[in-house]
């Protein structure tokens, strides 16, 4: 990724390019929190996903322009789209790394020396006769070489800026400024420089945003990227009128997420929510199947038990309930909200209950609300590490397997609905949960990244165009 393309593109390829490899950059987030980076499940997982979505997974060995084509222009349409926040370009960078050092090491010793001289890093490899005066400190200073495996293998004579990496771990011999690094551990070097150049040309495209933000094509659909949900539509409700008021409690406690649980349990507390959390507790409650006429209901009965009468109700409130159902205004009937919605708008303020727990909650409190949940100790732990590493959606997945005793939930969480279906499908038998454990993967916690959103479904329009549809029913949930 040296130089930009510089052809033209409709903006519909340039969506779905875009979407193609944000998906797959969603899947390198889980891969890397879920199975040690490697292994074979790792790998045999990622090569799969490659070949779905029509990605080189070999580079250099293969010869396909179309598949090279699409990577470097999806590559670049992302830079635009993460270089906005400091977040969103380390969420980016993250899962670029993990994508080049995968790609790196499939390829053969031929191959990396010739990606070497392509990207203008050839390194001085020593000679015999400085290898075998220094074989015994190479010996010594390598982890895992002894004198017969220094002298098979090629090593290299690489500034110390280069090898910081190394020299903090004790990996490499260092002499007179320079560290003498085995072929094998090459690797190191050339993701920190891809690491610092990547880094530097976000930097660079960040500062040309404003000219990008003039063009009223562009500039909506890189917001939409950076904030992407491309999932299924739970405006199209499939259970509707299949659930009865009554259940609502047992539900909120068995199949709702967290941040629906607490919403639920705000508003049967104070017989209030403020319009953030009517906005997201509603269009939820409509994504899981409540008719019009149940969610009216269920409002005022919840309302009237508080401080609104019904006459305030009926004039303040059920406008609203009905507009969001498609019945008055514009009649769009809109969309639940997904998890990256959730996390990235309208953060909650004191006396909210809507928003993400996992992003929004402080730690200790999230603590807290999880034991009297009845979590386990080593549960609560393992959620709280992945809130450390900011993975709130993964958080999330795990909130699932511990309420439902699975050990792998078997497919990547990204929306608030999502988990409801999965978790009723689950508890009624429909579906298995997926086992894909083994030795050479296993569940590992690390802090790699921001937000871990996967798609699981092609994109449609509908979404986005609900997103900013969305911004306007907010004038009706004004009223507090």
């Amino acid at each position: 990724y040296l130089e930009p393309p510089t052809e033209s593109i409709s903006l519909v390829e340039f969506e779905s390019l875009a979407i193609d490899r944000l998906k797959l950059l969603k899947v390198i987030e889980n891969l890397g929190v879920s199975y040690v980076r490697g292994t074979e499940t790792y790998k045999t997982k990622l090569e799969a996903e490659l070949r779905k979505l029509k990605f080189p997974y070999r580079a250099l060995a293969e010869d396909d322009y179309e598949a090279r084509r699409k990577d470097h222009i999806s590559h670049f349409i992302l830079r635009l789209a993460y270089c906005q926040s400091e977040d969103l370009r380390r969420w980016f960078l993250q899962q670029e790394m993990d994508l080049f050092r995968y790609r790196f090491k499939e390829l053969s010793e031929s191959l990396m020396q010739k990606f070497l001289e392509h990207a203008n890093l050839s390194f001085e490899a020593i000679g015999e006769d400085l290898k075998n005066e220094l074989a015994n400190e190479l010996s010594v200073s390598t982890p895992g070489f002894n004198l017969t495996k220094v002298k098979e293998q090629a090593f290299y004579k690489v500034g110390l800026a280069d090898a910081v990496d190394l020299f903090r771990a004790r990996r490499v011999f260092i002499k007179d400024g320079f560290a003498y690094v085995p072929f094998k551990e090459i690797d190191v070097i050339v993701l920190n420089n891809y690491r610092t150049k990547l880094s530097k040309a976000l930097a660079l495209t960040a500062r040309s945003l404003p000219s990008i933000q003039s063009d009223e094509r562009l500039q909506p659909l890189l917001n939409r990227l950076s904030h992407s949900y491309v999932g299924p539509d739970y405006s199209i409700q499939k259970n509707t009128g299949k659930i009865s008021l009554e259940q609502i409690d047992a539900l909120s406690v068995k199949s709702f997420p967290l941040c629906m649980r607490q919403l639920h349990r705000a508003l049967r507390e104070s017989h209030h929510l403020r319009h953030g959390g009517r906005m997201q507790y509603g269009l939820f409650l409509k994504g899981i199947g409540l008719t019009l006429e149940q969610a009216l209901e269920f409002w005022k009965k919840e309302f009237i038990r508080g401080k609104v009468d019904a006459d305030k109700f009926d004039k303040g409130y059920a406008y609203s309930i009905r507009h969001s159902y498609g019945k008055e205004g514009r009649r769009t009937d809109y969309t639940p909200y997904s998890c990256m919605k959730i996390i990235m708008s309208n953060p909650p303020s004191q006396g909210d209950y809507h928003g993400c727990p996992f992003r929004h909650s402080d730690p200790e409190l999230l603590k807290q609300k999880l034991q009297s949940y009845k979590i386990p100790l080593s549960g609560i732990t393992q959620v709280l590490e992945l809130v450390k590493g900011m993975h709130y959606q993964l958080a999330c997945q795990k909130y699932f397997e511990l309420t439902h005793d699975v050990d792998d939930i078997g497919f990547s969480l990204n929306h608030p609905n999502q988990y409801f279906t999965e978790s009723q499908k689950l508890l009624s038998g429909g579906r298995e949960p997926k086992k894909e454990f083994n030795n050479s993967g296993n569940f590992q916690q690390k802090n790699n990244s921001q937000e871990s959103i996967k798609p699981s479904s092609t994109p449609t329009s509908s979404n986005a165009k609900a997103d900013t549809e969305l911004e306007g029913l907010e004038a009706y949930f004004t009223e507090d």
